[in-house]
């Protein structure tokens, strides 16, 4: 059978005039960031290249950025020269702004007539609070807009060579949070049905409580022997991977401290970075990831 012939180029995707490379950005035609709406925008997982073209759009358009402490700050020396910056960022067991107050001050800053750029690590929408921070943006009149990023759950596994699929291992995976609004293990999850209802489990803010989710799972059934591994800083120059199983879980972290942020993967997927370990120092010489 003879072949298709391959379609043409659209015309909208041919070069403008001389114009190449990232300077062809400036000719597109982006969303109109309008004065006095939000957006809450995923970053990504830390790499700067990792972002979104709509995530620099908003960097190079808005009045003021309110970041979270999981940004990047490399990410940060793109936001336009005179741009304001302010940190709202939550970390576990320091002095973090109240949430509160930080949709109060978004909803404070769009009825000041400005362009407001809520930057989140990762997805807004995925433990992000960004659902909250829309609704009550929402319940002030306030217009927003959702720009998607790429989540540390995926991104940050993919940097370690850790599909989070794979047809050969699990046609299906979960993604939960390690802790609740007190820092302690989650009490409304039901850890048994968690244990058997997928062969690979993801965690976002585990590692604190991972002595007792590792019981919890092997309590619901979970073998002792299945692999837990510990993504730090992923997508970074600086990351790290740990792993051991849910058996030594505790007895490992009694001597092993994962430096945070980490993702926790719990499941014989992760066997797969033997062969599929990408991120090697050759290739973490660049910042942009």
């Amino acid at each position: 059978m003879a072949k298709s012939p391959a379609p043409s180029p659209a015309p909208w995707i041919e070069p403008k005039g001389s114009v190449s490379g990232f300077a062809r950005l400036d000719a597109e035609t982006f969303p109109d960031f309008t004065p006095g709406t939000v957006w809450l925008v995923g970053a990504g997982p830390g790499a700067p290249g990792l972002m979104s073209l709509l995530c620099y759009h908003a960097m190079q358009t808005c009045d003021v950025v309110v970041y979270d402490a999981l940004v990047n700050p490399d990410i940060l020396r793109w936001v336009r020269v005179g741009a304001e910056l302010e940190y709202a960022g939550k970390r576990g067991g320091k002095p973090s702004p109240k949430q509160r107050d930080i949709t109060l001050r978004l909803i404070e800053l769009a009825a000041q007539g400005k362009r407001v750029l809520r930057l989140k690590g990762g997805d807004p929408f995925m433990f992000g609070r960004g659902g909250e921070e829309a609704q009550n943006l929402a319940n002030a009149g306030v217009t927003f807009r959702i720009v998607p990023g790429i989540s540390s759950g995926i991104g940050g596994l993919a940097y370690a060579g850790i599909p989070a699929t794979h047809r050969d291992t699990n046609h299906s995976v979960i993604f939960l949070t390690g802790h609740d609004a007190t820092g302690a293990m989650p009490a409304n999850v039901d850890w048994a049905a968690v244990a058997t209802a997928s062969p690979v489990i993801v965690m976002y803010m585990a590692v604190k409580n991972t002595p007792e989710i590792a019981d919890a799972l092997m309590a619901g059934g979970r073998e002792a022997d299945c692999p837990i591994t510990f993504v730090s800083n992923a997508t970074l120059p600086h990351q790290s991977v740990l792993e051991t199983t849910l058996g030594k879980a505790r007895q490992f972290l009694e001597t092993n401290t994962p430096p945070t942020p980490a993702i926790v993967v719990v499941g014989k997927v992760s066997r797969w970075r033997e062969m599929l370990d990408w991120y090697v120092e050759g290739l973490r010489e660049s910042t942009v990831g």
